[in-house]
């Protein structure tokens, strides 16, 4: 496939589909293992956290979630919303009640691993419902647009089953929020600064990707995904990678490198 880097992306839409990142065996390994991990999983009820793109909700949940803050070198479970009862007993299957798993994959998981540092990522050249928002807004840098999505399809992901849409071109507005971290000591552990957009439904434009395939996406280009209405699951997995050269990675993003875990490097010259 073509290669690509966010300075190619801000040229055209701000995302591009390539196919065939992935053989169907490689999805079907990466869906089978993350079936294991889910089937394994113990997480205590006062970490049970619902994971949402609204608002008011991520500061209610994340956002006064230590266990989400802290998760950046660690594998931990966020959840669907209505999959527990009152006493935070799960009430659906544990395979249906996970919205993503987050936030090392990369790191501890060797199959997930291997598609990280693939070569055919590593080359010099590459580059529930989602409300509509910009890579950006919680992954910040500076300057703007170093910083590129990943969204590598494990199973066909279509309109009825929850594709991305986006709006091509809107790379180009920059942001108007952030989500940043708070001081210590103060609740909620992250807030939002700036205002958040209203955006023309119309504009959105799907965009299904076969399975192996993989979705581009610029930083600042908008995008969401609406809810699965369909009996089929859409598994995939997402990283992103930052152009590291003369770029500052903000102090105040909620997601920092740790001692235990610096940001990989995927190519070095």
């Amino acid at each position: 496939c073509q290669s690509s880097h966010p300075s190619q992306l801000r040229q055209i839409d701000g995302y591009v589909v390539l196919d065939g990142l992935l053989t169907p065996q490689e999805c079907d390994e990466l869906r089978q293992r993350m079936s294991e991990i889910v089937d394994r999983m113990d997480v205590p009820e006062h970490c049970r956290t619902t994971f949402s793109t609204y608002h008011d909700e991520q500061l209610k949940t994340q956002g006064n979630a230590d266990y989400f803050i802290t998760s950046g070198d660690k594998i931990r479970f966020f959840f669907e919303k209505g999959v527990f009862d009152d006493k935070g007993e799960f009430i659906v299957p544990k395979q249906r009640s996970v919205n993503k798993v987050g936030h090392a994959l990369h790191a501890y998981e060797p199959l997930y691993k291997k598609v990280t540092h693939s070569p055919k990522v590593q080359q010099p050249g590459i580059g529930g419902e989602v409300t509509p928002h910009q890579d950006a807004t919680f992954l910040y840098t500076e300057p703007l647009g170093r910083v590129m999505g990943l969204w590598i399809a494990l199973e066909d992901a279509t309109v009825n089953n929850g594709c991305l849409w986006f709006i091509p071109g809107s790379h180009d507005s920059g942001i108007t929020r952030r989500m940043v971290r708070t001081p210590e000591g103060t609740f909620p552990l992250t807030d939002f600064i700036g205002r958040e957009q209203t955006y023309n439904e119309e504009k959105f434009v799907p965009t299904p990707v076969k399975k192996g395939g993989v979705v581009l996406i610029h930083g600042e280009v908008v995008h969401r995904s609406a809810e699965n209405i369909s009996e089929d699951s859409r598994h995939v997995y997402t990283f992103h990678i930052m152009e590291a050269q003369e770029t500052r990675w903000s102090p105040d993003n909620w997601l920092q490198p740790t001692e235990e875990l610096p940001f990989p490097p995927l190519y070095t010259k």
